[in-house]
């Protein structure tokens, strides 16, 4: 097939948007007290950022067929066979990079990658289910990929199943369980015409920002609690500072949405994800690099 056709498919694997992504590949590192490979750790970020997220990203919209704004893409492209191409060889590639790492980041890798197409494929599409589709979704998003990381690095199995680390897991669903549903508040209609009953669609509007609010706050009460029981003080003074901007946003956007529905809209998402990945990514890399110098 003629190469242009490639070109025009690769925009929909959403590189950038995968990026967003990022808080918990380094959440999930900065939760690490003992030494890893600096070098495994890029692998693993290759991996999942450069590979399986827009593997996932891709088939989501290969079956989805979007005519409308969708994350990371204002006005997507039409589908075509070549998508799929695209995604078929970006799923292997990030096996075989998993499995380089080591046999078990591989099989993660896979199950990962297994399960994202569970949520999108016409024959299953979890995404049909509000509740279904949303715990798929915190778990593998979150607290799964927090473990993978780390398995991904080569962290003692002693360290990962510490009972301190699972809670900080947990946070990372916890955040994805309040962040998750605002990503969909602005494909409402989308949604609906597809037969797509998300979340945020039960939800209604002002519901998801009602549920991100309280998803969001009891993970970082949760977080709190975390940090202190790791004695790790600063790192929740890092935190808190850290995700001030976020919180400001937030409100703002609650604000807006409040007195005109049409403010949630995909311009005000994207900058909110925007916000958060690189506040949160922020503070999570400052908390590696106190433990690194």
């Amino acid at each position: 097939m003629p190469l242009a056709a490639y070109r025009r498919a690769l925009p929909l694997l959403r590189i950038p948007f995968s990026v967003y992504l990022m808080p918990v590949f380094w959440f999930g590192l900065s939760a690490l007290r003992e030494p890893f490979s600096l070098a495994r750790a890029a692998g693993v970020f290759v991996v999942l950022h450069l590979l399986a997220y827009p593997a996932s990203n891709g088939y989501n919209s290969y079956y989805d067929r979007d005519e409308e704004s969708i994350g990371g893409l204002k006005h997507p492209p039409k589908v075509s066979r070549e998508l799929l191409h695209l995604v078929w060889l970006f799923d292997a590639l990030a096996i075989v990079g998993g499995v380089l790492l080591s046999p078990l980041f591989g099989a993660l890798v896979a199950g990962y990658l297994l399960v994202s197409k569970a949520y999108s494929f016409e024959g299953i599409r979890l995404k049909k289910y509000p509740l279904l589709s949303t715990l798929v979704v915190v778990v593998f998003q979150g607290a799964y990929t927090f473990l993978m990381t780390q398995v991904g690095v080569h962290a003692s199995s002693t360290e990962i199943l510490a009972p301190q680390n699972l809670l900080l897991a947990l946070v990372s669903s916890l955040f994805l369980c309040g962040s998750y549903p605002l990503t969909q508040v602005y494909q409402h209609q989308e949604d609906a015409r597809r037969g797509d009953q998300t979340l945020s669609l039960r939800l209604g509007i002002r519901g998801t920002f009602l549920f991100a609010g309280l998803g969001l706050l009891t993970g970082a009460a949760v977080l709190a609690v975390a940090y202190i029981w790791r004695q790790e003080l600063p790192n929740l003074l890092i935190f808190l500072l850290a995700t001030g901007p976020v919180v400001v946003l937030f409100l703002s956007w609650a604000r807006a949405v409040w007195m005109s529905p049409a403010q949630a809209n995909f311009e005000r998402t994207m900058r909110m994800n925007q916000v958060s990945s690189v506040c949160l990514s922020a503070a999570f890399l400052l908390m590696l690099l106190r433990q690194w110098l």
